[in-house]
């Protein structure tokens, strides 16, 4: 026969059952039950009380806190969220302070434990982080000294067409410059490019990933694009292989803008430039940023003081180098034989200047191209790739 077990409410019953009976004496009873006297005597006023259900537990919640978040503040809190869904708590009470800076909002962590109570917090799996390696260079750190570029993951509409957004963004400021659905070609995003330079101005650099139309596996890592940019005195800067964390301020705008823009995608490629264009408004004017003490990319950004030129001139090169001109098949002539550089150099002024290796380097508006050595053969460079200070930057957050 198994042992008899009894609850805490059983306990308290068969206490009072005994004291009933006069048999034992208060200091009995606590001993017989292993209960103090001042516990004793806690449920004997409550046993007396009348309550029906003397026996059982009360609640130890408060039965007020005067620290408690006011109800038209909450109010207030799940109004904004509802209005910016894919704000969190740093975002909203940044943006509720700039709304109204009389009022005392109350802590972020306060707003996220409103916002869960409400039910509009999705638990989100966190993923255990690499180690950063490869300080090498550090990010910039003024407006137009870097601009990023790349393609956002093609999709469809759902009428069935191909889209293909083509995005550019600020380092510094993390303004964003364009979202335009465009032919994914160097043409296409030249042309692109063409319309935001005339309207805005010119960058000192722009980083991109090594694929087309941006990089080529040829001399430099040049395409046809990188070297337009080269002639307007755009610096191209290539992220290394498979390293989208070196160019991971711009993927993680990738990341909002497919959140907010592409789920579900809309019916037609005019429509979904549309929303390209309303949450570019939004993302420069409206969102508050953490790496900018919550504050918008309008607030940093400025329109850079180069212009785009009417006409682009050759390059110059001084007299230590030989100028050769690149034929449309990509080769130069030199020492009497056709030597291969570069298709995306058609057409352009390269300089070719003396080596301590007894070769020849081969230059374009200052960037080392390759070599070509004694047997005239053409050695091409990989294009130099420095990775960001990541050290520096500011922890991505799952709220950014």
């Amino acid at each position: 026969m198994p042992f008899r077990e009894s609850s805490p409410v059983e306990e308290r019953v068969a206490l009072f059952r005994e004291y009933e009976t006069g048999a034992f004496s208060v200091t009995e009873l606590c001993a017989r039950h292993g209960v103090s006297r001042e516990t004793f005597y806690v449920w004997k006023r409550r046993r007396e009380s009348g309550e029906r259900r003397w026996f059982e537990e009360r609640s130890h919640a408060a039965a007020s806190c005067p620290h408690a978040t006011a109800g038209r503040l909450a109010d207030r809190i799940v109004a904004t969220r509802q209005r910016f869904p894919h704000f969190g708590p740093k975002k909203i009470k940044a943006w509720l302070e700039h709304e109204r800076p009389e009022v005392d909002w109350p802590a972020a962590s306060t707003i996220g434990d409103i916002l869960k109570r409400e039910g509009l917090v999705e638990a989100r799996r966190r993923r255990r982080r690499a180690i950063a390696q490869g300080e090498v260079a550090a990010p910039a750190s003024a407006p137009n000294e870097e601009w990023a570029i790349d393609f956002k993951g093609w999709f469809r509409t759902r009428d069935g067409n191909r889209c293909d957004p083509l995005t550019i963004t600020d380092a510094a400021s993390r303004y964003l410059i364009e979202v335009r659905i465009v032919d994914p070609t160097g043409a296409g995003v030249r042309s692109a490019l063409e319309r935001v330079f005339k309207d805005i101005g010119l960058p000192a650099a722009i980083r991109s990933d090594n694929g087309a139309p941006f990089g080529s596996t040829g001399a430099g890592g040049l395409s046809a694009l990188s070297v337009w940019w080269l002639k307007l005195g755009i610096e191209p800067r290539y992220i290394p292989p498979a390293s989208p964390q070196d160019n991971g301020r711009h993927e993680r705008m990738h990341r909002t803008l497919k959140a907010q823009t592409t789920k579900p995608p809309a019916a037609t490629v005019a429509e979904q430039q549309r929303r390209f264009d309303a949450f570019r408004h939004h993302f420069n004017q409206e969102r508050p940023h953490e790496a900018l003490d919550q504050m918008p990319p309008v607030k940093l950004w400025q329109s850079p003081s180069r212009t785009l030129p009417r006409r682009l001139d050759d390059p110059w090169y001084d007299a230590d180098h030989e100028v050769r001109r690149v034929r449309p098949t990509g080769d130069i002539k030199w020492r009497g034989e056709h030597v291969f550089v570069g298709e995306a150099l058609a057409g352009e002024l390269v300089g070719l200047c003396e080596h301590d290796t007894s070769g020849h380097l081969v230059r374009f508006c200052g960037r080392d191209l390759g070599l070509i050595n004694c047997e005239r053969r053409f050695l091409r460079f990989a294009p130099p790739r420095a990775r960001l200070r990541i050290a520096q930057e500011t922890p991505q957050t799952g709220e950014q």
